[in-house]
């Protein structure tokens, strides 16, 4: 009986689907185990093989704790929204709503090809409505709330109002801005208006205005990970520094509790410091200067420091370039110097500016007076490494305690100060200290910590500064100036943002045939009357709104009521197991965490970090081919035999390479024929091709798509192939031509019950013990890699087992029966075919994983190396319990021994127990 794998996995794929084999209920009785991949945007380009790494990684998990008795939830949707959306569409001139549905389809198309475990009666799209009604009402409870630093957690604003009403601000400093102190005398005297724009500096959603990454062409924000040198990682356009009306989350209100979260969830130490150094936590002290400029329009600025105790070492200041005041303290003589920077900054994105190695900088024309000697004059400069949203904007520099500092110093020619002397004694200023690393976080001999505790007292007391923690992570842009996403589920009236009441939602997204930019860097909405008639919000939210959240209705998808219900998301409770990659190590997993939070404290949820484990899949990269066009000419040299030839390296598609050799005939026909007067100069009759691995990308002509390879060699093959490249952690390369030894693999197992002239060879004999320590080792392997997530050795043990059972010819039932239910995680298809084939009638998705016994792979023997004078000649396995008597007597009657002897006497016996026998003669 021949594998036809197409037919057996077209089979049992429409099986499956007709009796809705992998829908989940929430049955309470039973343990559950929830495995999440990062659910993708469904792109037009569909999956190439890369794509399905985590995807097949946590069906394996999921169908193994399946197996294993869980009431598994293991669900599947699509992150639609969106820039991607947005422009595919514009790109092919339809709406996004007929382009994402269509995406949609081809993507659902290719993941049941691949056979994967999803109960896809709980998808969800984040662009339908029935999902985005909850994402509004997410939002709703953001707005109507603020974070209660006394209780540390997220109240309803009405509490804040009535603490107002009763005492002002006095116990809630204001963290949109600390300049606002008000009593409860003031509070009832403020006109609604100022009422309602003091709650929106206390809200956790709130809106103001900010410096956004601008890009015209797209007509839309853009997060600082989608420009790169200056342009849109998305088409390539000149983006820009604007400032724009936008909506924020106050995710720093949250950045103690991001931090001490990570201590209670299983992630990598890499992720977890990845997340930490976004936070960036630090402490220190915000330092009052006062400025002497020609115009002294501005009379001060703050600046942060770590080191306050290095105050009486500052050198010069720096301030960040977008800062609204530096044209007005610019000196007329570097106003055009300074207008020039501040040009060439705003065309450098965040991410840029942080990474820069080169230094920049220019000075103002103003200076700083030191605020202890009150004398010192400290050049004031602006320098892209400054960021007006990290801190103050300002920073003092004190070159002979800071490296960055000291280059900046250096290559302005700024002097650098001998001492940090002038060291501040607690009192009065100190000259007698050297500045030097070792000593620089002293202050009379004290420790760094208790120097900074007197000096921030001190600055305390002088009036010209205050302790400070600061957190590098900025609150968090929430809108974006385009068509595809959720509209905001607020009117605007006379300057006031007031919600929609939670039995209007959803606030339905207009539908039109075309949209565009609106004026003044508004959202397309803004062109809509009926729309703004209304007073509605013109912007959308971001991309990561659908997203935040979407765990959670997988567990409840088609509440009306709630997003989901209390009962579901207790027993659901945190993802066991999320899959994803390393590129939404930040925004996405905090954004996350944020919501589930602000959830937590609101009562709607029992648990507060979304994802108990995380795992990172590698990524599968392409092995590029290329091609070698000698410059100038049509003619195409084989790679091992260029020699002084100009020639043009070109990315060839990997489809039309047999490993390394090109098909002559089909690349004349690619791309259209641009290349069918091609000519050949060959090595051995072949053209052979270069080959680098990079990422996998169409640009590249280097992807290869799943359905290809399914069609040739079965989606059990393919899923396996993917697992056996290496951990699923780590990044490796594609190379098409391994597949194959997986897919004799499978033929092999399948030889264990039929053979090549279609009869069965299994049989229900019972098994030998032999039988059953190949089955037991097995199962101890492949259970305990399955748990660790260590898929490649698992299905290096499949292999051995399979060996194992051809060398021994054991057929019988019993054994090949636990094979089948430990195969079904990586190779459901054919494990299911060949259980039903074995005489069960019930799905094997349903069996019990065996059970590990120790007994079955006890040794009860050792296999010896039996050495003459030091060399090997033979083995011979002996009881373990053999004695010396015993063993000496077999290997002097060995045929083999008396060979190599030749009747010498035997000097001396050698028997080290579990190790090894020697002969000297």
């Amino acid at each position: 009986m021949e594998y036809n794998f197409r037919q057996i996995e077209k089979k049992w794929q429409q099986q499956w689907k007709d009796t809705q084999a992998y829908k989940v209920v929430n049955n309470f009785e039973k343990p559950k185990y929830y495995v999440l991949d990062m659910f993708p945007y469904p792109s037009g380009a569909g999956l190439h093989v890369g794509h399905p790494l985590g995807y097949i990684a946590s069906d394996i998990y999921a169908r193994f704790k399946r197996l294993k008795g869980f009431n598994v939830l293991h669900p599947m949707g699509y992150d639609a929204f969106g820039l991607p959306a947005e422009q595919y569409a514009i790109e092919h001139g339809v709406h996004p709503a007929v382009s994402t549905k269509r995406n949609i389809e081809t993507f659902e198309a290719q993941l049941n090809n691949i056979g994967f475990c999803y109960d896809w009666s709980r998808k969800v799209n984040t662009s339908e409505p029935n999902y985005y009604t909850w994402t509004q009402w997410i939002f709703l409870q953001l707005f109507k709330s603020f974070y209660n630093k006394i209780d540390q957690k997220a109240e309803p604003i009405s509490v804040l109002e009535e603490i107002f009403s009763q005492e002002g601000n006095k116990n809630h400093e204001c963290p949109g801005d600390d300049s606002i102190k008000f009593s409860a005398k003031d509070w009832g005297n403020f006109s609604e208006k100022e009422k309602q724009d003091i709650l929106m500096n206390y809200r956790l959603a709130f809106c103001g205005y900010g410096e956004v990454n601008w890009c015209e062409a797209l007509g839309t924000v853009l997060a600082n990970d989608e420009v790169v040198n200056g342009v849109s990682e998305r088409g390539g356009f000149p983006v820009e520094k604007k400032k724009l009306r936008q909506w924020y989350l106050r995710i720093t209100d949250y950045a103690d509790r991001l931090l001490q979260g990570l201590e209670t969830v299983d992630f990598s130490d890499a992720m977890k410091e990845m997340q930490s150094n976004w936070i960036g936590k630090s402490s220190g002290a915000e330092i009052t200067f006062e400025i002497e400029s020609e115009r002294q329009k501005v009379k001060n600025f703050t600046a942060y420091t770590t080191r306050p105790d290095t105050i009486m070492g500052v050198d010069f200041c720096v301030l960040a370039p977008e800062l609204d005041y530096i044209l007005e303290i610019a000196s007329a003589q570097q106003k055009e110097e300074v207008e020039k920077y501040i040009a060439y900054v705003k065309s450098r994105s965040e991410r840029e500016r942080m990474a820069e190695k080169r230094i920049t900088g220019c000075f103002t024309g103003a200076y700083a007076i030191n605020p202890f000697d009150k004398t010192k004059k400290i050049a004031i400069y602006i320098s892209e490494y400054v960021l007006a949203g990290y801190g103050t904007g300002a920073i003092m520099a004190v070159p002979c305690g800071d490296e960055r500092d000291f280059k900046f110093a250096k290559h302005f020619n700024i002097p650098i100060t001998n001492i940090i002397g002038k060291y501040f004694d607690g009192v009065n200023a100190n000259p007698t200290k050297e500045a030097t690393l070792e000593n620089s976080g002293f202050l009379n001999g004290l420790p760094m910590r208790k120097a900074m505790e007197i000096v921030i007292e001190k600055l305390a007391e002088k009036g010209i500064g205050k302790r400070k923690i600061n957190y590098r992570m900025r609150d968090a842009a929430f809108s974006r100036q385009r068509y595809w996403g959720e509209p905001f589920p607020i009117i605007w009236k006379d300057g006031i943002a007031i919600p929609l009441e939670e039995k209007e939602l959803p606030l339905l997204l207009p539908e039109v045939e075309k949209y565009g930019p609106g004026a003044n860097g508004e959202g397309p909405l803004s062109n809509i009357e009926s729309w703004t008639e209304r007073g509605l919000e013109t912007n959308t939210m971001p991309g990561y709104a659908g997203s935040s959240w979407y765990f959670l209705r997988y567990m409840d998808p088609h509440n009306n009521e709630s997003f989901c219900d209390k009962k579901a998301s207790d027993y659901w409770n945190q993802v066991d197991v999320y899959i994803g990659g390393t590129e939404h190590a930040v925004g996405h997993l905090l954004y996350s965490r944020l919501w589930t939070k602000v959830l937590f404290d609101l009562g709607h949820l029992s648990f507060q970090e979304p994802f108990k484990k995380l795992i990172n899949q590698g990524m599968i990269q392409g092995s590029s081919r290329f091609v070698y066009r000698i410059h100038g000419t049509n003619k195409f040299i084989s790679s091992g035999i260029i020699n002084n030839e100009e020639i043009d390296k070109i990315h060839v598609d990997v489809n039309i390479v047999d490993g390394l050799e090109l098909d002559t005939e089909k690349f004349k026909q690619w791309k259209n024929g641009e290349f069918a007067n091609a000519a050949f100069i060959l090595e051995n009759g072949k053209y052979i091709c270069g080959t680098e691995v990079e990422k996998m990308s169409k640009s590249k002509f280097n992807t290869v798509n799943p359905d290809d390879l399914v069609e040739r060699f079965g989606a059990d093959t393919f899923r396996m192939y993917e697992m056996f490249l290496g951990p699923v952690e780590q990044s490796k390369p594609w190379d098409t031509k391994g597949i194959e030894g997986v897919h004799r693999f499978l033929k092999k197992l399948w030889r264990l019950f039929f053979d090549e002239i279609k009869c069965k060879v299994w049989n229900e004999e019972k098994p030998t013990d032999a039988d059953l320590k190949i089955l037991h080792k097995a199962i101890q392997k492949i259970e305990s890699d399955t748990e660790r997530f260590s898929f490649n050795t698992a299905v290096s043990a499949f292999m051995v087992c399979v060996n194992d059972l051809q060398d021994a010819k054991c057929y019988k039932k019993e054994i090949l029966e636990k094979v089948l239910i430990m195969l079904t995680p990586y190779a459901p298809h054919i494990a299911e075919e060949l259980w039903h084939a074995l005489g069960n009638t019930t799905t094997i998705l349903d069996a019990e994983f065996p059970k590990f016994e120790a007994k079955y792979i006890k040794e009860s023997a050792k296999n010896y190396p039996v050495s003459i004078n030091g060399k090997m000649r033979t083995n011979m396995e002996f009881p373990l319990d053999a004695t010396q008597e015993e063993v000496e007597k077999a290997v002097l009657g060995n045929e083999v021994i008396q060979k190599w002897i030749e009747d010498k006497p035997v000097k001396k016996f050698i028997f080290v127990k579990g190790k090894m026998i020697n002969l000297v003669i």
